[in-house]
């Protein structure tokens, strides 16, 4: 049976989500054929907004509506402390703690030879500029990249780099609590509070 044309465009736009096999795709397009109008006009609507309303901060790179971001501009924060993980959903994740009153700086990825990514596909040299010279008062940088061989790797690097910018910069991994291989955003607040915590000097 020949399936119309816009269930099948939608079929094959649900699939080029990650995660979303064939089958996933076809349920969630059978799914939306009996949706009011009304809501698959706000569902539209607000897949639309969400490149054209939002924009990388300039400063940390996490996806805010605001340049500066709502935490980069934050007074009340710890402007001496930087947080560097993967992704925006991490960051998510660690403000849900309510434990780290820092900044942070997303790097969008991790170093992975495999996949042709290296420094240069991720915002690494945009953290080196953030210590470069002696008045940026940052004092503790904290690697949070996910514990993976990608996130080790990543991690390895950033700290030799960061020491060439300013050997006096403090520079920690978070504690032991995540497991390897295992990704910051599925981790429960109990386990990232004790990860920061618990977390060493490199």
């Amino acid at each position: 049976m020949k399936v119309a044309r816009p269930i099948a465009a939608l079929i094959e736009s649900f699939q080029k989500l990650p995660g979303v096999g064939p089958k996933s795709a076809q349920r969630l397009t059978y799914y939306l054929l009996h949706v009011p109008q009304n809501e698959l006009d706000d569902f539209s609507d607000n897949i639309s907004k969400l490149k054209k309303d939002t924009v990388s901060c300039s400063v940390c790179k996490n996806v805010n509506e605001t340049d500066p971001c709502s935490i980069c501009s934050d007074s009340g924060r710890d402007h001496s402390l930087i947080m560097v993980v993967e992704a925006p959903l991490d960051v998510v994740a660690f403000e849900r703690t309510g434990k780290f009153r820092g900044l942070y700086h997303v790097l969008h990825g991790a170093i992975n030879p495999l996949e042709n990514i290296g420094p240069d596909e991720i915002f690494v040299q945009e953290l080196l500029n953030r210590v470069k010279g002696e008045d940026h008062g940052i004092e503790e940088i904290i690697i949070a990249t996910n514990p993976t061989m990608e996130g080790e790797a990543t991690s390895m690097y950033l700290t030799k780099q960061l020491k060439i910018k300013d050997s006096n910069l403090k520079i920690t991994r978070l504690g032991m609590g995540i497991p390897t291989g295992a990704d910051l955003e599925y981790a429960d607040e109990t386990t990232l509070s004790r990860a920061i915590e618990g977390r060493r000097e490199l």
